[in-house]
């Protein structure tokens, strides 16, 4: 498979990720290296095809991962801001900049398993990215064996954990896990909408994210983190509850997050 030119979406999101972490050395290191890598980009344009072409679900390629890692990104701010350490520098395991960068990785990486199948494909992508991983971290800490170690390890955790099935214990697995839940607006729906109209296994999922309008992470009025969502229509709520909500119960950063959802014409239902 020919790798395409990137979207105008993908340079948008891939401008905000650097913007956002251009005063952290490491972890803006990591994430031009996985921008620019043909392999990650071969990789993500794979998923995609797989999961909208083949499968009929929704965007699981390079957009979505980076949707992923900017959400990411802004919720390690925000945790930062409020004083709660990520889980490498309660432990005395490494910076707030490694926890930074194993999530830019694992968000990068996720879902690079859809390239094989939807079944455990954060399994899948644990397998795929591990080679990844190992030779883009050896230039990011290219004289730190031990950092190198925990942050491939870490980086793991947060694939495998991304869908809630598996248990995970770090804060930064369990900011990827709402990260990934976190992106459901309709445009991640929009192509999958127009490919096909007969019934399959993924239109709930389509159908239920083409009503999200908007997804906003902010700084919560009781917590460090509040997400709130607006829909167009009740359908939503199937992401929300069956989606995001799961996912929010598996993390290890539940007890920080706020999460408020309704419709444009009902005032905003607090769940969290």
């Amino acid at each position: 498979m020919k790798h395409s030119v990137k979207s105008p979406k993908e340079l948008s999101l891939e401008k905000k990720i650097l913007a956002h972490i251009e005063n952290e050395k490491t972890a803006h290191r990591a994430a031009e290296l996985l921008i620019h890598d043909s392999e990650v980009n071969a990789l993500q344009d794979y998923a995609n095809t797989v999961s909208i072409v083949r499968l009929g679900y929704n965007d699981h390629g390079p957009v979505h991962m980076r949707t992923v890692a900017l959400n990411a990104i802004h919720m390690m701010f925000l945790l930062r801001e409020a004083g709660i350490e990520a889980s490498l520098e309660h432990e005395n395991a490494g910076t707030f900049e490694d926890s930074l960068t194993a999530v830019i990785f694992a968000s990068f990486l996720h879902d690079v398993g859809m390239t094989v199948g939807r079944q455990d494909h954060e399994f899948f992508s644990s397998i795929l990215a591990f080679p990844i991983i190992d030779r883009l971290l050896g230039q990011v800490y290219p004289d730190n064996i031990s950092q190198r170690c925990v942050v491939r390890s870490l980086t793991l955790e947060g694939i495998i954990g991304h869908m809630g099935g598996h248990k995970i214990h770090s804060l930064e697995a369990g900011i990827i896990l709402v990260a990934d839940g976190c992106d459901m607006k309709k445009g991640r729906a929009r192509i999958p909408m127009t490919l096909s109209t007969e019934p399959k296994v993924g239109d709930i999922h389509k159908y239920s994210a083409n009503s999200i309008e908007a997804v906003t992470i902010m700084k919560g009025a009781e917590k460090p983190l509040r997400i709130e969502i607006l829909m167009s229509s009740d359908v939503g709520f199937f992401q929300i509850e069956e989606v995001l909500i799961p996912k929010i119960d598996a993390s290890p950063a539940r007890k920080y997050i706020e999460l408020l959802a309704g419709t444009q014409t009902a005032e905003l239902k607090q769940y969290l």
